[in-house]
């Protein structure tokens, strides 16, 4: 497998999170070159001080790759792209994408002396931005070793390795589609409590000390539903699309997790009523309506 101390990097896909690592790695000196179809988040980038460019065959054959992309699809058109030229020591794979397509990629890249490695990120584009992201991470361990200078960069060192190919994938599916069980849970308990009287946001306080305290009830109820500002900069079409894609990949290997397939038919019907774009925070304003701001789907906005 390919090895190198070359320290030119490509980011594919320069959105939120995309932009944001490539940030991160262009401080702490990586030579970066971002790619992406939209004119507007090249100009952002470029803002930054990232060298950009409107073609992915520019960055062909560069050293290391980070991809940060809405579907496996697109990852399965990305990489051949990538490895059409020689050079290529390993491509960091951080799109929420399928096992099987993580599998193949990274069958696809040894076969040409490369590393591909599955790992799907958490911590958001704050976490991105100030390069402290997790990541779950599914990949051979000489496949791991070629591009844990790229991981160490993005995460400081909060990478856990998973096991082989595409278990990165699964791990990551599992961890969203338990935060979004509990961000329904917590919506819901809080709407309970608002209908005793209680202020939602002392309930949250008091149950994030106790054991059914989580990340939910701490941070994002308190920080961007109970505020109303939901500026998480996630989407609820991503949340809903990755609930959903976590009960099939169960589905695929006989498992039939009830709770779990429930919750992602609730972020559907959140769907059809908010619509893709909506921040996935907004999951409240359809299971606790009661303690958004904004209220239910088509209704007047609290004052």
């Amino acid at each position: 497998m390919n090895t190198s101390t070359d320290r030119r990097i490509a980011v594919i896909g320069l959105g939120a999170m995309g932009g944001a690592m490539a940030a991160t790695l262009h401080k702490t000196g990586w030579a970066v070159t971002g790619f992406d179809p939209s004119e507007a988040a090249r100009a952002a980038a470029s803002a930054a001080g990232i060298a950009t460019t409107a073609s992915l065959e520019d960055v062909a054959g560069t050293p290391y790759a980070v991809l940060s992309l809405p579907a496996a699809s697109i990852v399965e058109a990305t990489v051949p792209q990538l490895l059409a030229k020689p050079g290529t020591v390993a491509i960091i794979d951080t799109t929420t994408s399928e096992p099987a397509t993580s599998k193949q990629m990274a069958d696809l890249a040894e076969k040409q002396g490369a590393a591909f490695v599955d790992a799907p990120v958490s911590g958001g584009r704050d976490g991105a931005a100030a390069g402290s992201l997790s990541a779950f991470v599914g990949a051979t361990d000489a496949a791991l070793q070629a591009a844990e200078p790229v991981l160490l960069a993005l995460t400081g060192g909060k990478f856990s390795h998973i096991g082989g190919p595409g278990s990165g994938n699964v791990v990551k599916l599992l961890n969203n589609v338990l935060a979004a069980a509990n961000l329904v849970s917590v919506g819901e308990a809080l709407g309970v409590a608002k209908a005793y009287g209680i202020d939602p946001a002392t309930a949250a306080a008091s149950i994030s000390e106790a054991s059914g305290g989580s990340k939910v009830s701490a941070n994002m109820y308190p920080n961007w539903v109970l505020t109303g500002t939901h500026d998480s900069g996630f989407s609820l079409g991503l949340m809903a699309r990755d609930a959903a894609l976590a009960v099939d990949v169960a589905r695929q290997i006989g498992e039939n997790p009830s709770l779990l397939g429930a919750v992602a038919s609730q972020w559907q019907d959140a769907l059809a009523a908010l619509g893709p774009r909506a921040d996935f925070t907004e999951i409240a304003r359809t299971v606790a309506p009661a303690i958004t701001p904004a209220g239910a789907p088509g209704t007047a906005a609290v004052a």
